[in-house]
């Protein structure tokens, strides 16, 4: 299971992201802990200025905008960003 986590402060883009990322899994079959982090100090400790921001597994892989589809598939798919 990929742990997720999504950066930003509840905007629209944030929400966005949060359910591209839980459709793409869906989509997939993969189990993915998707977890909001909305705390400005936690998403400042990831260096992420622009939200929303991906991190998976540990690794800030997106920051600022929504992702596109198929690089949030690349994510899932083999692990890589």
């Amino acid at each position: 299971m990929k742990n997720v986590q999504v950066l930003g402060t509840g905007c629209a883009n944030c929400k966005a992201t949060v359910k591209l990322i839980e459709d793409a899994a869906q989509a997939r079959g993969m189990a993915v802990a998707v977890e909001k982090v909305e705390n400005i100090a936690d998403i400042m400790a990831y260096g992420v200025m622009s939200t929303p921001g991906v991190v998976i597994d540990g690794k800030v892989v997106h920051t600022g905008g929504v992702p596109d589809r198929k690089r949030v598939e690349g994510w899932l798919g083999d692990g890589s960003p």
